[in-house]
């Protein structure tokens, strides 16, 4: 476990927000990268078809240590020059309950390059953030992370108690297993997804250190069982606010709607600090925290630090494309930026954060002309088929697809497909075979409000350290002082 903590995580955002530009950019300044894990798989093979034009992902698999794996990868998807403007991207394999080695090979490629690139160039620590949610993915994913490095493994939207065990097995290079929610599933079945690193290596297994555990909870009921109820050891916790971005946890107790139709969070849902203190791990404290006194406030809370995700979501260095950067710092400056949290758009049935910009899917108009088609199928349900098989349905796809699945109708309205909306937001949005381009969806915490006031005095761009400068005022003390 480490000792020596950093006061700001930067926040594990959306798909490729927190891309390894952004973590290798926080961790050289001495604080916490994280990148995301989410759909990375997805990313890399539309970054290789782009021509990866700087060659920063076949530098990192060079140095992947299945060197076999890597050339799998290249000669799948790689695209010298890129593919021509106007192009549909090749797709990868659709995930299942037993993955196929095409699927293990990119997660594991995928994962690892993004820690490789983001701890390149310095010897501090970096972290990645998965979704609990997410779950096909995981096993896999942490592999490629753990080769690469990582020193945090964060994970949030849902309760990962099984995930520390992961941790150990894989650090001794043991096959491991993760349940799967497969609903209607009985006690004959058989809903696991495994991994097995030697079967993987084929051959000698390479050696990978465990990192730090911190689960991102959003009551001290949670935070609670996971330290004291599970075999394996609890390294932290990041304690998050309905105010932070993305996805967030529903209210505690029967869901009631504001007048504006946002989930209505009270009393219940304001975690109990001191629970989480007595438990005697470091935790961090999430959602708009961005301020120099907030930190001082969680630190003086008894808190190692906070995390922080809005704040730099719109920096230079992060994913989201700089038109959507530039768009949304625009409306910050002029007193038009905001979020609405809808409790229908995301098909987890998570709340979901979503800023209003216009000629994005936020808009009715451009949802409702959207084709409903699940083609990368990342947020995606199992479901247990009647002869026992496991079957896979999403509430934001065809309706009569996710009817004749045996899911409610009811259940798709206003639903939204976060995972092609989210790859368009860093600019490797899908071009349908009818001409039809997807649009983007912007996700972000209440802080997008005045995300401005990073902005230097006549910049239209920020940096990273300009936030760790704000947010910790005390690195631009001269020596001695």
């Amino acid at each position: 476990m480490a000792t020596d903590h950093p006061v700001i995580i930067q926040g594990g955002m959306g798909i490729a927000v927190s891309g390894w530009k952004l973590a290798r950019a926080v961790s050289s300044e001495g604080q916490l990268g994280v990148v995301s894990g989410t759909a990375l798989d997805g990313v890399l093979v539309r970054r290789l078809q782009l021509g990866d034009p700087d060659g920063d992902v076949r530098r990192a698999l060079d140095a992947f240590p299945i060197p076999e794996v890597a050339e799998n990868v290249l000669e799948r998807y790689f695209v010298e020059g890129g593919i021509e403007t106007g192009t549909r991207f090749k797709a990868r394999p659709m995930h299942k309950l037993a993955l196929t080695r095409r699927s293990q090979e990119l997660l594991v490629t995928a994962n690892f390059v993004e820690v490789f690139l983001a701890k390149e160039g310095h010897g501090n620590p970096v972290g990645i953030n998965f979704l609990e949610k997410v779950q096909i993915p995981t096993l896999p994913s942490i592999y490629g992370a753990m080769l690469g490095g990582v020193d945090y493994v964060l994970m949030g939207a849902g309760i990962p108690r099984a995930i520390p065990g992961v941790l150990d097995q894989l650090a001794k290079g043991e096959a491991v297993q993760l349940k799967i929610d497969v609903k209607g599933a009985t006690e004959d079945d058989d809903p696991y997804n495994r991994f097995d690193p030697a079967e993987f290596a084929g051959g000698t297994v390479p050696a990978v250190t465990r990192p730090d555990f911190l689960a991102i909870v959003s009551s001290h009921i949670l935070a609670t069982m996971l330290a004291k109820k599970i075999e394996s050891r609890v390294d932290g916790f990041v304690v998050e606010a309905p105010t932070a971005g993305g996805h967030n946890a529903p209210p505690r107790g029967r869901l009631e709607l504001t007048e504006t139709g946002e989930p209505r969070y009270g009393d219940k849902d304001v975690p109990d600090l001191e629970v989480i203190r007595e438990l005697g791990l470091p935790f961090w404290l999430a959602g708009s925290y961005a301020e120099p006194e907030k930190v001082q406030e969680a630190l003086a809370l008894g808190a190692a630090g906070v995390q922080v995700g809005t704040a730099f979501a719109y920096c230079e260095e992060s994913g989201f494309a700089p038109s959507i950067k530039a768009r949304v710092l625009e409306m910050s400056r002029a007193g038009r930026a905001r979020v609405f949290t809808s409790a229908v758009a995301s098909p987890t049935g998570f709340p979901f954060k979503i800023v209003p910009i216009e000629d994005t899917m936020s808009e009715d108009e451009v949802y409702e002309v959207r084709p409903r088609e699940c083609d990368l199928g990342y947020l995606r349900s199992a479901y247990r088929r009647e002869d026992g098989s496991v079957g896979w349905r999403c509430a934001s796809e065809p309706v009569a697809d996710y009817v004749a699945k045996g899911g409610s109708e009811a259940e798709t309205v206003g639903r939204k497909c976060l995972c092609n909306a989210l790859m368009v937001n860093v600019g490797l949005g899908q071009i349908h075979r009818d001409g039809y381009v997807e649009p983007p969806l912007v996700t972000s915490g209440d802080d997008v409000e005045n995300v401005a006031r990073f902005l230097p005095l006549g910049a239209e761009t920020y940096r990273a350290a300009d936030v760790l400068d704000y947010l910790l005022p005390e690195r631009l003390e001269p020596a001695g002082t």
